[in-house]
């Protein structure tokens, strides 16, 4: 970070916000995002509802799949798009349904730029109460995280956050291939081979009743356990 430079100043950074089906919100998440970090870019991945002209109406970059590809397809379609923006050096994975929080993030980038730090992963189990997480979420991703010993080498308690905040550098060597939520332990597994230098930042993921009646705690969780499988091939 240039010195003279205001911590305030977020036109260096960008949000990437992989969206399927959340018109209901979006536009509402955006305009309160831009709010700090006014450079946001969201994938409309195969949306059958409104969220593309939602995404319009709150002034983010569109990009648009027209089909369904999977959440790891869209946010690496997402970075590629902010990567190649002039004066973009910092990145954040950031959810279209409400869940993550500004005031997080800005922890987050704050780290990358006084830190010698390439990505900061957002966790809700750092020594913090996390009775607001679905009990079933909760024991999946404790039970994921004991099925892979390249996420416990690591020192990762919650690899399956979305919430994450990365460099140019992660930005320009991220290649997810895996879609769905798959693409989570893709990511644990580039940290790991790529050497980037991790670290987590305790965050507060809001569960909204929009969330929960999407059905986050259960359909996730089961899709949460089954990626913990395939976090075992990429040990």
């Amino acid at each position: 970070m240039n010195d003279t430079q205001d911590l305030r100043d977020y036109s260096d950074t960008w949000l990437v916000i992989p969206c399927y089906n959340e018109g209901p919100v979006i536009q509402e998440v955006i305009e309160h995002a831009r709010e700090t970090f006014p450079n946001v870019v969201a994938v409309n991945d195969g949306s059958k509802d409104n969220s593309a002209a939602a995404i319009r109406a709150a002034g983010a970059h569109l990009v648009n799949h027209p089909v369904n590809l999977g959440q790891g397809a869209a946010i690496q379609s997402g970075v590629e798009y902010a990567r190649a923006q002039p004066g973009a050096r910092y990145f954040v994975t950031f959810d279209a349904d409400g869940q993550h929080q500004v005031k997080d993030v800005v922890r987050m980038i704050s780290r990358l730029r006084r830190e010698p730090l390439d990505i900061v992963v957002g966790t809700r189990f750092a020594g913090q109460d996390n009775t607001q997480v679905p009990w079933i979420k909760r024991v999946v991703l404790k039970t994921v995280v004991m099925l892979s010993p390249r996420t416990r080498r690591l020192g990762l308690s919650d690899a399956h956050n979305g919430l994450r905040a990365f460099t140019k550098k992660v930005a320009d060597e991220m290649n997810i291939r895996m879609n769905g939520m798959s693409h989570a332990s893709e990511i644990v597994a580039m940290i790991d081979t790529m050497g980037w230098r991790v670290a987590e930042e305790p965050v507060d993921i809001l569960y909204t009743e929009y969330s929960m009646s999407k059905g986050q705690s259960l359909i996730n969780g089961v899709n949460i356990l089954a990626d913990g499988i395939v976090a075992r091939r990429l040990t």
